[in-house]
């Protein structure tokens, strides 16, 4: 590839892009270096708190297929500048990402955050690792109840952050149990407070 974007601006894209009009600021994009293809600290941080992302594989006719991975925040790893890895928890048993992957190594990982409006595009290649004992001990999220299965590593050839448009805005429940439960803190505190100020037990109920 002369350019790390050419792992999916293919020959045929680009000559969609030029009959479209978008090839010129993507050629002025690749003149000043293309696509990321090092996991840098603030994405290392985006991808960390993740609790929910989508993989892409492809069988060895080119079907493809895309799968879910949930977990707690963290359980998606930067390992290093060029790895992540998570621990591929029992679930239906159908297997079809692992055998895409023994077929075609190639992988794409999907993060998007509904809250904030971003999303993370990321191409590579993926494995699967059975039976490595200490890797899914390192990988395994400290005190999530589900049961591993094996390791996925996934090896980043480039990623790029897209633009935020038509990403519906959601809210994860947890993020709204926390700010609930803060906000009724608060008028707890206020009520006493009032209650303090008029010369009133807060404790008492008047009758």
């Amino acid at each position: 590839m002369s350019f790390s974007s050419d792992i999916a601006f293919t020959p045929t894209v680009k000559q969609i892009q030029s009959r479209k009009g978008s090839r010129r600021a993507y050629a002025n994009q690749e003149a000043s270096g293309s696509w990321a293809t090092l996991i840098t600290p603030d994405i290392r941080k985006f991808i960390e708190a993740q609790t929910s992302v989508f993989l892409g594989t492809a069988n060895a006719q080119g079907q493809p297929y895309i799968q879910h991975r949930g977990g707690p925040a963290g359980f998606l790893r930067v390992i290093d500048a060029t790895t992540l890895g998570f621990v591929d928890f029992t679930g239906n048993r159908q297997f079809i990402s692992q055998g895409n992957l023994a077929d075609n190594p190639q992988a794409f990982l999907f993060l998007i955050d509904y809250a904030h409006g971003n999303r993370v595009k990321i191409w590579g290649s993926a494995a699967v690792v059975e039976g490595d004992a200490d890797l899914i001990g390192r990988l395994m999220p400290a005190g999530y109840r589900a049961r591993p299965e094996q390791v996925l590593l996934f090896t980043v050839a480039a990623w790029d952050m897209n633009c935020p448009q038509h990403i519906p805005r959601r809210i994860e429940a947890t993020d709204v149990v926390a700010a609930l439960a803060a906000r009724d803190a608060r008028i707890a505190a206020l009520e006493a407070e009032v209650a303090t100020l008029k010369g009133h037990d807060p404790s008492r109920t008047e009758i």
